[in-house]
């Protein structure tokens, strides 16, 4: 398995929607984690929503989402922090503790914890400013690198990925 990163220009991420086999044990690690880095929660029936990421109940036609990394990107470092804090003193699992990361082209603070579902999502800190609580990346776990990239190369030029 590997893992396939991209770099995107600011706001091109639109959004990402998350299927969750238990909505509720979903909604209560985002509820923990996300507001203390700026993004306040929505919700409707179904579905619970933080601006441009979302959670929905996964179904047979919209199966559970599996293998993905989620960063929300974080004003300063010590909401970056505070986010870490937050998911960690509620129990949720350490997936690396606050401090620098390796990034392209900027000084990158970062924390991880992980949801009940094992969906790896961390706070990150970083030169490109973006709306507090924005999604700043994805990192989409994968079993055959060669193909994803491929697919990920042909639709790069159309979503701003480079």
């Amino acid at each position: 398995m590997g893992c396939a990163r991209a770099e995107y220009a600011a706001g091109v991420i639109d959004h990402v929607d998350i299927r969750a086999s238990d909505l509720a044990a979903s909604e209560r690690f985002y509820d923990t984690v996300v507001p203390v880095i700026g993004k306040e929660r929505l919700s409707a029936e179904g579905y619970v929503e933080w601006g441009d990421f979302a959670l929905h109940t996964a179904t047979d036609d919209s199966p559970v989402t599996r293998r993905l990394h989620v960063g929300f990107y974080a004003a300063t470092r010590e909401l970056v922090d505070a986010f870490h804090r937050a998911g960690t003193e509620a129990g949720y699992r350490d997936d690396g503790a606050p401090g620098p990361r390796l990034s392209t082209g900027s000084t990158t603070t970062a924390a991880s914890c992980s949801t009940p579902t094992a969906t790896a999502v961390e706070a990150v800190t970083n030169t490109q400013a973006r709306e507090p609580g924005a999604v700043d990346h994805l990192w989409i776990r994968v079993a055959d690198l060669a193909a994803a990239k491929r697919f990920y190369e042909t639709v790069a030029l159309y979503a701003g990925i480079r």
